[in-house]
């Protein structure tokens, strides 16, 4: 009888699951996540309000620090766009991938990326916006760029997914990538005065209006995190979704991007995901983006390559206890084409909580490209134009300031550099000739030695080979000529303009 009475209600009962049944976007499985990746382009830490900047407002970055798991060590692979992309595609340093690990390069065919191995572990992958690049796929045969078929946005990739499949997304802003308009920050609000200019940049009225103009822009990234978070909260998403938000390279001022110091080197760097990760923990061990290729491997259940050189970051993300690690190995090979031979400013470096160290292979170099091409190539240059660069580049400095800022953003460089964080968390005095620090420089030098012989690294056997000035550079301008005091002057002209908030009437006095 209860048998034949089970029989009589099973249709009933399935029709009452169905109903109370979540929609299909809402019931993927809790060991499948989806995987999102904001990434910022030229976003340094510590600008946003989870780091404690009294300036920018990053309310989405800061609520998702709140429920996740904040990184106060991240730190890119390179500090420079397509080397730094191509590392967090493919979990490899950006010597191992060849003529990836310049600006402008070419994608390697053979490259095994985290997106194509969750694509044939079912998910959805896509991006829109800044994929890999700049650089060219196509001739090496990418069917699309590497970081997955392009979208539209965020709303078409989840109109094409099937009944609950996964999905990797990767949303590659623009922000806070130059040119800004003029003016944009103090136009939203922002109070000049309040603004935390560091101390290799000299302390005017412009650069503090051009620091929130890029305030600005880091801002509307931020705005643009928040859109997607609250779908995925209002589709019910959100508990199943690893999020991940930091930036490619660090911004775009002198001494900054395409830099292996702090400003150019270090991250902002967010994780989230309710299901696994604790809420409102903050971990200080040190983090390589190009680790985030097997993290999101391991997140989803799928093997990782061995050709993937860092380990994921899973269980650091999922356990407060995992111990991380004490350093990180930064590098950088060629950004723009800026030299008179092509050539590359090659860097290697080791970051740690005592010191940076840094190996310059070509002393003899400009590290910002031949001074000519710094003011001719406009903003294809190692220095992106702003009206910071002009001030630095015609010696501009307030009265009793002694410091060289050109020097230390467009001058030669010695061979090595070595850094006191205790002392100069800034990186502006070079102690590598102190006595002082012979054994630490030659402990942290070792390190780069081994790191570079474990890894492959070419310029371990042959220091200062040419791989990386010969290989191919994409675009096909040339130089340009470029005028810093007509691009000061249009400044001026811009910042003096009446608004409601900042008035700024000079830019050199």
């Amino acid at each position: 009888m209860k048998y034949a009475l089970l029989l009589l209600l099973l249709p009933f009962l399935m029709y009452v699951g169905l109903q109370q049944r979540p929609p299909a976007s809402q019931h993927a499985s809790a060991a499948v996540p989806n995987i999102i990746l904001f990434l910022a382009d030229d976003w340094s830490y510590p600008h946003a309000g989870a780091y404690g900047d009294p300036v920018v407002q990053t309310p989405n970055f800061d609520r998702l620090a709140a429920g996740g798991m904040l990184f106060t060590n991240a730190y890119t692979a390179s500090p420079s766009c397509s080397p730094s992309r191509a590392s967090i595609l493919t979990g490899r340093y950006p010597h191992q991938n060849g003529e990836a690990g310049n600006l402008w390069s070419e994608f390697p065919a053979d490259a095994v990326t985290y997106t194509t191995q969750l694509e044939q572990a079912g998910y959805l992958v896509g991006h829109d916006q800044k994929g890999w690049g700049p650089g060219d796929w196509q001739r090496t045969g990418w069917p699309h760029n590497p970081a997955g078929k392009r979208y539209t946005d965020f709303t078409e990739l989840l109109a094409e997914r099937t009944d609950g499949q996964p999905f990797c997304y990767w949303f590659g802003s623009q922000d806070p990538h130059r040119e800004y308009l003029t003016n944009l920050g103090a136009w939203s609000g922002m109070e000049a005065d309040s603004v935390r200019v560091p101390a290799f940049f000299p302390d005017l009225p412009c650069v503090r209006n051009d620091l929130l103009d890029y305030y600005a822009e880091v801002e509307r990234f931020d705005r643009h995190v928040g859109e997607i978070v609250d779908l995925l909260r209002a589709r019910g998403e959100l508990d199943n979704t690893l999020i991940i938000v930091t930036s490619d390279n660090g911004m775009p001022f002198p001494r900054a991007k395409a830099n292996l110091y702090d400003a150019g080197t270090r991250m902002p760097f967010v994780t989230h995901w309710p299901a696994r990760i604790p809420a409102g923990t903050v971990r200080d061990s040190y983090v390589n983006l190009a680790a985030l290729a097997a993290t999101f491997l391991q997140a989803a259940g799928t093997q990782v390559p061995g050709e993937m050189e860092l380990p994921g970051l899973l269980d650091q993300l999922t356990d407060p206890a995992a111990v991380g690690s004490e350093r990180v190995f930064l590098e950088r090979e060629r950004h723009a084409q800026v030299r008179a031979d092509s050539g590359s400013y090659a860097m290697r470096a080791v970051r740690t909580d005592s010191f940076l160290y840094i190996r310059n292979y070509f002393p003899e170099r400009w590290p910002a490209g031949d001074p000519e091409a710094v003011r001719s190539v406009g903003a294809y240059g190692d220095v992106d134009n702003s009206i910071t660069k002009m001030l630095m580049l015609a010696g501009d400095r307030p009265a009793g300031d002694t410091t060289d800022y050109y020097r230390l953003a467009f001058g030669k460089r010695p061979g090595e550099e070595l850094y006191d964080l205790r002392r100069d968390p800034e990186q502006v005095t070079n102690v590598v000739q102190s006595a002082t620090y012979a054994s630490a420089r030659r402990q942290l030098a070792a390190s780069v030695d081994r790191w570079m012989e474990r890894t492959g690294d070419p310029r371990a056997a042959e220091p200062r080979t040419l791989f990386w000035d010969r290989v191919r550079y994409t675009p096909d301008y040339g130089r340009r000529t470029f005028d810093r005091d007509a691009y000061i002057a249009a400044y001026r002209y811009a910042a003096s303009t009446d608004h409601t908030h900042f008035t700024l009437r000079a830019c050199r006095e």
